[in-house]
């Protein structure tokens, strides 16, 4: 059986890229410093001097990634790579294409880590306009901690083939014809990435990172990427020609060999497929219907202005809009502005829709947080939208504040423009951690560590509040940039205020009452972490936008704070 399957794959291999090789349209040069850039922790990344060879390592302190400089639409994709070896539990190497979009479109190769001795397991998936859930998963027939193996992504108009040393693993045929779904219009740049996913990666989480075998380190070389570069055509991309061969008839379907092989695969090496889970498979119809009503919100318990809060801050910069449904806040070098909800809560979800300032809004701050308004002792959560001069991303702040300690400040640029539209802008607090999201992308999590001796906001119950006003001297590139008040006024807008959470008042009775109601939905076990799909979301804003955090800001803290140990 094993000399059949070694020369099946070498007809295989030969047939592919004699049709391959006669086409040829290899856009990339060999050279990781060349094509790729690094996105996440420079000294984690090791390139060799002649750049045709590249590791990533994963410990304590961080893991690690890159991606390319293009972005493509169709073609073939090839690296060469070695795993962790030994015990890997917990570890997750990411080898992938994405749009980088919240509605991405996303083909991935994800290496789930393992004990010393069990089998590596390769996981494929596949998102189209941000919807995912098409995990399938294959136990490799080799280890591939030993030695280099290939690993292929081909990317067409018909189908997507995920091939492990020219071996077909799995197809996705593209099925838009029956109203299916099929990443065929987003361009996508290759990406790789090491990190921590011991929440679910070994045995559904069971198995847990053990730091005392870092660090891990995954290794890269003999890469190809053979596709057209994204130059804002799709017509170019999805021509048939001599330089586009991946858009022949030769590569819409498999050859027979490829064909037996995929076969062989099935059925002796797939682990799990989505489409036969008995648990999900009834609710694969609904899936995206109940995606769509997630994200609008069916728990959200939306209030008029004036029923829900009360101007704080001058009443002649607060104008209401179409009846009570919206209101602008105005900042001019008279005032600024600012409103409160009328009640406090202890914990549960709170989001508005908001546009911010548009043009040149430098030095000014626009934020919506929730304070506990007690002084030295305040708990507060907060949202700090930072102004920017024309052209340039607008950046958030987010802090967290428990008794009275704050100064964990994360700044994240946002992937729009928030002044051309609204965007909805959230709050998610329960006893297991605060979740910061943007168009329900959650950008922040600060877990509750207080077993750690980590202070976590539990007991001041909290109100809803939002300013505008002038903070040049800090809120722009350093206070560089300063406010520009013949640009002003300065206008930030705000509809669909939406409360769901414990009304509390000042007694500890009160506190009390709202941690015990059983009703409290946020309490659920199924929002103490994030779901999957909401993992991945995670780690691309962070990969891709977070562009400060206090915990690895060593002229600040030279032994990081207990939370940031403990992972954020």
């Amino acid at each position: 059986m094993a000399r059949r399957f070694g020369v099946l794959v070498m007809l295989g291999f030969s047939l592919v890229n004699l049709i391959r090789f006669s086409y040829a349209s290899v856009v990339s040069t060999g050279d990781f410093n060349d094509d790729f850039s690094i996105t996440w922790s420079h000294s984690h990344v090791n390139t060799s001097a002649d750049g045709h060879s590249r590791s990533l390592k994963l410990d304590q302190e961080s893991g690690a990634a890159f991606a390319s400089s293009n972005m493509f639409l169709f073609g073939q994709i090839d690296m060469q790579i070695k795993l962790i070896s030994g015990y890997s539990a917990g570890t997750v190497l990411a080898y992938y294409l994405s749009s980088d979009q919240p509605n991405r479109d996303e083909i991935d190769f994800e290496f789930l880590g393992n004990e010393t001795g069990q089998p590596y397991t390769l996981q494929t998936n596949l998102y189209v306009d941000g919807y995912d859930n098409r995990e399938e998963r294959t136990s490799l027939w080799f280890d591939p901690t030993e030695e280099f193996h290939t690993y292929t992504i081909l990317w067409n108009a018909h189908q997507i083939v995920f091939m492990v040393d020219w071996v077909p693993i799995r197809i996705c045929r593209n099925h838009e014809d029956k109203g299916a779904a099929f990443p065929s219009s987003q361009p996508m740049s290759l990406r790789i990435s090491l990190w921590n996913g011991d929440s679910w990666a070994t045995r559904g989480g069971l198995d847990k990172m053990d730091w005392s075998k870092g660090p891990f380190i995954a290794y890269f070389r003999n890469y190809k990427i053979d596709a057209c570069v994204w130059k804002g055509n799709h017509s170019l991309c999805r021509l048939e020609s001599n330089k586009n061969w991946w858009n022949k008839p030769n590569f819409s379907g498999l050859t027979p060999s490829q064909r037996r092989l995929f076969r062989w695969v099935r059925k002796y090496h797939l682990i799990y497929d989505y489409c036969n889970d008995p648990q999900r498979k009834l609710f694969l119809p609904l899936l995206v219907q109940f995606i769509a009503v997630a994200v609008t919100g069916v728990w959200a318990k939306p209030v008029t202005f004036t029923e829900g809060f009360t101007i704080t801050w001058a009443d002649s910069h607060v104008k209401q809009l179409q009846g009570d449904s919206s209101i602008q806040l105005i900042l001019d070098q008279s005032s600024g502005s600012g409103f409160a909800s009328k009640n406090k809560y202890l914990f549960g979800r709170v989001s508005m829709k908001i546009k911010l300032v548009s043009g040149d809004s430098a030095g000014t701050v626009t934020a919506f947080y929730m304070n506990s308004d007690t002084a030295n002792v305040r708990d507060e959560l907060d949202f700090e939208f930072l102004g920017n001069r024309s052209g340039q991303p607008y950046t958030v702040q987010t802090n967290v504040y428990a008794k009275g300690k704050g100064d964990r400040e994360q700044r994240v640029n946002l992937w729009f423009d928030p002044a051309a539209d609204y965007h909805t802008y959230s709050i998610l607090w329960n006893h297991c951690h605060v979740i910061f999201l943007v168009d329900e992308v959650p950008i922040r999590v600060f877990k509750n560590n207080e077993r750690r001796g980590v202070a976590f906001p539990t007991l001041q119950p909290m109100g809803v509040y939002s300013t505008l006003w002038e903070a040049d001297d800090w809120a722009t590139r350093g206070g560089l940039e300063k406010i520009d008040w013949s640009k002003a006024p300065f206008y930030a807008y705000y509809k669909e205020f939406d409360i769901e959470g414990c009304v509390a008042g000042p007694a500890p009775a009160s506190a009390a009452a709202c941690a015990s109601n059983a009703g409290n939905w946020w309490e659920g076990p199924a929002y103490c972490q994030l779901s999957a799909g909401q993992a991945r979301l995670y780690r691309w804003v962070r990969l891709n936008h977070l562009i400060y955090d206090y915990c690895t800001d060593k002229s600040r803290y030279a032994v990081p704070p207990a939370e940031c140990m403990a992972g954020i």
